[in-house]
């Protein structure tokens, strides 16, 4: 990408000198002179010259590569112990989409170690090539490793696209790989799609805070990557009859491009199931008071089998930990049931549960805007509606 400056067009107005908010453009002899050093390649001064079409921007893609020779879509496969994340079957499950209306393949790029059989069951839910790598050292995540696995995949296979679930591990990683092999990256997208002329991944996530949704392309580099939310979109269905190809790669028990060790590796001990996978989420807000009141929320998640959630001021305040945080900044999940106690509604925790199943509000406050989304109000005070839920739940159970 270059910018460029017209001396015969321009006419030294100082119209783009006025619209540059890093100073990069000075008068000198009546025409406009740009210092790249200091451009960020914005755009604004090409729109302020818009009357004299005296700069403009040429752009072309930086990798040097013919973007027509990528083809198919490729998924990550992020695995945790030996067991495949579920953001994994709905980055398969959209993958199986995009690639239909594409016409084209799509792959799976899969590292782990003993997981063979898991590799070939991928076929099952969609995917029409697997590429599993096999190795000890993969076993657990490491950034460079697993960096240097799928850069590789990528040079050699040269798909169009390539989506990741937006987890810890493809947070952290996934922008490592874009950026080794010169392909674009839409981060945290709660929705894909495709312009099937001219084959782009339209990749939208919410931006502000969450009050506004961006669509953005990548149309000069491949691959197009996305990083996913976790439980916005719905899983693949497995079907026995589907056939495909599994290939294995093997590689040696320590890699040269590992510069990272694992340790030791300190769980979160808690009573109740991850928030992410679970299909009931009693979530608690400022509204609670305090930490202590949050054990009522876990004596009721633990009576109907599900999660504590928090929304962030919750966190903020210390009461419980970020693990628990639903919403722009946290967690999204997608529960049968989401049950949220003394939380107002802020834009960004309802971006996080919205598309729940069924959301029960409790607030004192009949105007609050969780009440707005919410399939059933309970306008009261929660020290009293909870502990009743609970025990009324309890007698219905039996627990």
């Amino acid at each position: 990408m270059g910018i460029k400056v017209s001396l015969e067009k321009c006419i030294g107005c100082s119209l783009c000198v006025r619209s540059c908010a890093v100073s990069a453009i000075q008068i000198i002899d009546k025409k406009a002179v740009i210092d790249m050093s200091k451009c960020t390649l914005c755009a604004a001064c090409v729109e302020a010259c818009k009357k004299y079409q005296a700069i403009t921007i040429e752009k072309e893609s930086s990798s040097g590569v013919d973007i027509s020779q990528y083809n198919n879509i490729a998924v990550f496969v992020e695995q945790r112990e030996g067991v495949i994340n579920g953001v994994s079957y709905e980055m398969i499950g959209e993958g199986r989409k995009l690639a239909d209306q594409l016409g084209e393949k799509l792959y799976a790029i899969f590292p782990g170690h003993n997981m063979q059989k898991q590799a070939e069951e991928l076929v099952k839910y969609g995917v029409d090539k697997v590429f599993y790598v096999n190795g000890e050292s993969l076993e657990h995540f490491q950034d460079d490793t697993y960096c240097q696995i799928v850069s590789d995949f990528v040079n050699k296979e040269k798909p169009s696209i390539v989506l990741a679930g937006a987890t810890a591990v493809g947070r952290s990683f996934i922008p490592k790989v874009a950026a080794r092999v010169y392909g674009g990256l839409v981060a945290d997208c709660t929705k894909l799609d495709i312009d099937t002329e001219k084959k782009l991944l339209l990749g939208t996530r919410p931006a502000f805070g969450g009050n506004l949704m961006a669509t953005i392309i990548c149309p000069h580099h491949r691959p197009q990557m996305a990083t996913v939310r976790h439980k916005v979109m719905k899983a693949a269905v497995k079907d026995d009859s589907r056939t495909g190809e599994v290939v294995i790669t093997n590689i040696d028990k320590v890699l040269p491009f590992e510069r990272t060790k694992i340790i030791d590796i300190i769980k979160d001990i808690e009573s109740t199931i991850n928030i992410t996978e679970a299909d009931i989420v009693v979530s608690g807000g400022r509204g609670m008071g305090s930490a202590e009141k949050f054990a009522m929320l876990r004596e009721l998640a633990e009576v109907l089998g599900g999660a504590v959630g928090a929304s962030r001021a919750a966190v903020d305040n210390g009461w419980i930990p970020y693990s628990h945080q639903v919403g722009q900044t946290g967690k999204t999940v997608c529960p049968k049931l989401y049950i949220a106690c003394g939380i107002s509604g802020s834009v960004q925790h309802m971006a996080g549960m919205q598309s729940s199943d069924f959301i029960i509000a409790i607030n004192k406050d009949p105007n609050a805007d969780i009440f707005q989304i919410a399939n059933l109000g309970i306008v009261g005070d929660l020290n009293e509606i909870v502990p009743a839920l609970t025990k009324a739940f309890r007698e219905r159970s039996g627990k």
